[in-house]
């Protein structure tokens, strides 16, 4: 990372303040406010990287200003970068990205919205996360919020864009649905079928989950990573338990690695398993959608039996897991991952054989490459559009980086690619647990745990079945939580919904949606 500095320093001279190591894999560097935009782009074309999230923070206590952090992965050298500037309360203003990056568009608005600081030229400054009825001037993530009771609500107006012209009309979708997801609206401009413009808006039941770990114990920190996002409670957990363990500079025993890379196996198999599913069953081939909703409950059962719990929750612990795996446990789980492999090569060999299924996904709801890559995309929905991204064998995390797996990349970008990537990840995912529970080593299940390093920061992340989950948690002077930013897999994918349905006719938008499988809870966190 020290030529990249080098580099830096040249370029842009005295904006660059300060040059520090944090934690593991983590470097910072502090810069002026008015060289982000051109410290990022040298960033992302010089350098290579690639932008992650952005994060804000209030430290006026410490400093006397807003500080933002922008985090960028470094793949080549597996590290990774985290930028930061400081906002003056009384001049409030930062340069927007969005227009040279749009996959900054939301995470800016996001900061408009919760800390009060102005993107600058960003070219949708409307509300994301606060809606239209949420008083001015109220900003939940500053220190001084005194999270009332209840919050008085204001009139106000939400200004959809709108498409003009003859034979066109709107349908709003949502934001309450039939059964029982949760609420998102869903705006579509058409002509007759043909959907020429999807407008979503969302944020209906925000937890305020980061706000809530302000100051809380580490264990209660999991405790509220785990119900970010129910189906894939462990992924969470194992990015907020990361970012914890580096903070105390806690060493997780090699066995504890390979378990956790099991039971996160484990959560990815039933997640794909009703993934697809969902497909076979938006396309009404009802057979195959029951055959691998029977072989997800298997896998919750299998889940419970070794964990005591069907999501896996309270199996990962700061430093280490809670659960063992005996050998006994080991070859009666080896014998029952073979069964319900036996059983998903039969019914994925009928899926493939269905005209009416393959006519629905072929082509259907495309996202091309420069898409997915200049809106951010990740998981299965970027590498079904060509992008070989995966966090487990690009930033090695538990024990993968002592497992061979494949990275299943299709480039079509449909609906037919999506279901492929995931259906491949299945079997890779047998063969992860496979290799780990013969190559497992024996010892403790947890190491020493230690107190967190006061005013730090670190980075934790996990490849959750839907794609990139990162936790970024920084500490007070005290050693206590100050802030805790999570990035969901959703939050990065919502968006490029918008652009996959362009081209395709209502009827099919369900489908398409499926296909991406996004959380509406993982996006309120």
């Amino acid at each position: 990372m020290k030529p990249v500095f080098q580099r830096l320093k040249e370029k842009f001279g005295n904006a660059i303040l300060e040059v520090s190591e944090g934690s593991a894999k983590e470097w910072h560097v502090l810069a002026a406010r008015d060289s982000i935009l051109r410290i990022a782009e040298c960033l992302i074309e010089v350098f290579g990287m690639r932008f992650l999230f952005l994060s804000g923070s209030d430290t006026r206590k410490e400093n006397k200003s807003f500080t933002l952090h922008y985090v960028f992965s470094y793949a080549h050298q597996d590290q990774f970068l985290v930028v930061q500037t400081r906002i003056e309360e009384k001049n409030p203003h930062f340069p927007s990205l969005a227009h040279f990056l749009p996959q900054a568009n939301w995470h800016e608005r996001e900061i408009q919205d919760l800390l009060g600081l102005v993107a600058a030229g960003h070219p949708d400054p409307r509300r994301l996360v606060l809606h239209e009825d949420w008083p001015q001037g109220l900003f939940p993530l500053r220190k001084d919020f005194g999270s009332p009771k209840k919050i008085p609500r204001t009139a106000g107006h939400y200004a959809f864009e709108r498409v003009e012209g003859e034979g066109i009309f709107e349908i709003p979708v949502g934001p309450v649905h039939a059964g029982t997801i949760e609420p998102g609206h869903f705006r579509f401009s058409a002509a007759g079928e043909s959907i020429l413009k999807l407008e979503i808006r969302h944020f209906y039941t925000h937890k305020g989950t980061e706000k809530s770990g302000e100051g809380k114990a580490p264990e209660h920190l999991l405790c509220l990573a785990e119900r970010i996002s129910g189906d894939n409670s462990l992924a969470h957990a194992v990015a907020c338990v990361q970012a914890l363990e580096n903070l105390g500079q806690i060493e997780v025993p090699p066995r504890a690695q390979f378990l956790r890379v099991v039971f996160l196996e484990m959560e990815r198999l039933h997640n794909h398993m009703s993934d697809i599913a969902g497909i076979a069953l938006d396309v009404a081939f009802g057979f195959g959608a029951s055959q691998l909703m029977r072989v997800k409950e298997t896998l919750l059962r299998l889940n419970e039996q070794l964990t005591g719990t069907r999501l896996l929750r309270s199996v990962v612990i700061l430093g280490g897991v809670r659960q063992d795996i005996s050998e006994a446990r080991r070859e009666w789980l080896i014998k029952e991952i073979k069964k319900i492999k036996d059983d998903f090569d039969k019914t994925i060999q009928i899926l493939w054989q269905v005209d009416s299924l393959m006519d629905r996904i072929e082509t259907t709801g495309t996202i091309r490459k420069e898409v997915a890559e200049v809106l951010g995309g990740v998981g299965p929905v970027a590498r079904a559009s060509g992008i070989d991204r995966d966090l487990r064998r690009d930033h090695p995390y538990a024990a993968y980086k002592d497992l061979f797996f494949r990275v299943p990349v299709f480039t079509e970008g449909d609906v037919e690619s999506r279901m492929k990537v995931r259906v491949q990840e299945v079997y890779e995912s047998f063969k992860l647990i496979y290799d780990a529970l013969h190559a497992m080593p024996q010892g403790p299940l947890c190491g020493a745990v230690k107190p967190l390093a006061s005013s730090q920061s670190a980075l934790g992340y996990a490849e959750a079945s839907r794609g990139e989950c990162f936790h970024w948690i920084s500490t007070d002077g005290r050693g206590k939580i100050s802030r805790w930013k999570i990035q969901s897999p959703s939050f990065s994918n919502w968006p490029l919904i918008e652009y996959a349905v362009l081209e395709n006719i209502v009827p099919d938008f369900p489908l398409i949606n499926k296909s991406m499988n996004l959380s509406y809870s993982g996006n309120d966190r």
